[in-house]
């Protein structure tokens, strides 16, 4: 029998993290096999239903477990660094549902410290921009009907956002006149993060051998798109390429990064809970996620992919400039990007200059939002 051949083998650990996250945000359990042996079924907390709580309990043997982030136990009263897992002597989808998702939930039982393989199914959630809670069900290695589910390598999943990012590529380019910069480019990467390409916007012809203005932009449905008045993504986006045409020209890099990292379903539950009283941080704290989980070290690898060795940064996120540092570029200078202030979003960027350090000035426009406290 001849073996097809194809020169992927370096690729399979990616591949099957790929797999794995289709699966995860298809609703599906995935095995994940650890490096002693080990192997568990992995399922999403808001994936679960009765059906697949009665399947898994036939299987679980009292020895399933809800793991939890920091977050979300810090939520629940439990003041953690590190992720920790609750014991499921039963899988109980009301139990699971209240100390996972509700606002009233409430610890009761111990939480232990996740191990490796927790932490693995936690990971896998985070890529699969799904909620990041995990029911964890050890199974044996000869387990019946094992087969018919995917299979992946807890070391797969821990090096594959370096793969990721170690990969990127530039695969398509070509000139998109816009609107106040009819000279533009768009040059187009796979790899990096999230789960669509990456966008370099080269407006006008900037000097590559000069310090090049750059913006790290990410992706914001609601206010890029749809001019949401609840955050100044949109004003940015437009302000900076308008100011970037006018001037000597510059790149936008436009990073498939929804809701800092969390996905726009998880996004949009956000928003449901700041329309309750919660700032923007604390919300995503509610939900398990920490103040941002996105990585911006592969826009420094796009922009040397481009040509450029040194910027002036566009942006008032401290965060943004290290990480350019980081990547190896050499950061002369750094100015604000501003939208407009309304009612709606002073409290947003209040919260970003307050509790993440973003350089923003609004002492000036409290008087815009009397009721946010």
């Amino acid at each position: 029998m001849k073996r097809l051949v194809l020169g992927v083998s370096g690729a399979v650990d990616s591949m099957a993290v790929e797999r794995a996250i289709a699966e995860l945000r298809s609703a599906r359990p995935v095995l994940v096999e650890g490096s002693d042996g080990a192997r568990a079924i992995v399922i999403g907390v808001e994936d679960l239903d009765e059906r697949l709580v009665a399947g898994l309990d036939k299987i679980a043997d009292g020895q399933a477990r809800l793991v939890l982030p920091a977050a979300r136990l810090r939520r629940l009263g439990l003041d953690r660094q590190g992720p920790g897992a609750i014991a499921l002597p039963e899988i109980d989808l009301a139990r699971i549902e209240a100390l996972a998702l509700r606002l009233d939930g409430r610890l009761d039982a111990p939480v232990s410290l996740a191990g490796p393989m927790d932490e693995d199914a936690l990971e896998l959630a985070r890529l699969s921009l799904v909620l990041p809670a995990v029911v964890v069900v050890p199974v044996a290695a000869d387990l019946e009907g094992g087969s018919s589910l995917l299979v992946v390598r807890s070391t797969a999943i821990r090096s594959y956002d370096a793969a990721r990012r170690r990969d990127l590529r530039l695969v398509s380019r070509a000139p998109v006149p816009l609107d106040g910069a009819p000279t533009s480019e768009f040059a187009v990467f796979r790899g990096g993060e999230g789960m669509r390409d990456q966008v370099a916007v080269i407006v006008g012809r900037p000097d590559l051998s000069q310090p090049v203005a750059v913006r790290i932009h990410s992706a914001c449905l609601t206010g890029d798109l749809f001019g949401s008045l609840k955050c100044d993504c949109g004003d940015q986006l437009r302000g900076t390429v308008r100011a970037m045409a006018q001037e000597e020209g510059g790149i936008l890099l436009y990073l498939d990064q929804e809701g800092r990292g969390n996905g726009l379903a998880n996004k949009i539950r956000a928003y449901k809970l700041q329309s309750q009283g919660y700032d923007t941080y604390d919300a995503d704290e509610v939900l398990g996620f920490g103040l941002d989980q996105r990585r911006f070290e592969f826009a420094g690898e796009m922009l040397k992919q481009l040509g450029v060795t040194a910027v002036r940064v566009m942006t008032n996120n401290p965060e943004k400039i290290a990480a350019l540092q980081r990547a190896g570029l050499e950061v002369v200078s750094d100015r604000r990007v501003l939208g407009r202030p309304t009612a709606e979003n002073v409290r947003y960027l209040a919260s970003k200059r307050d509790r993440a350090g973003h350089y923003i000035e609004l002492d000036h426009l409290a008087v815009l939002a009397p009721n946010q406290d």
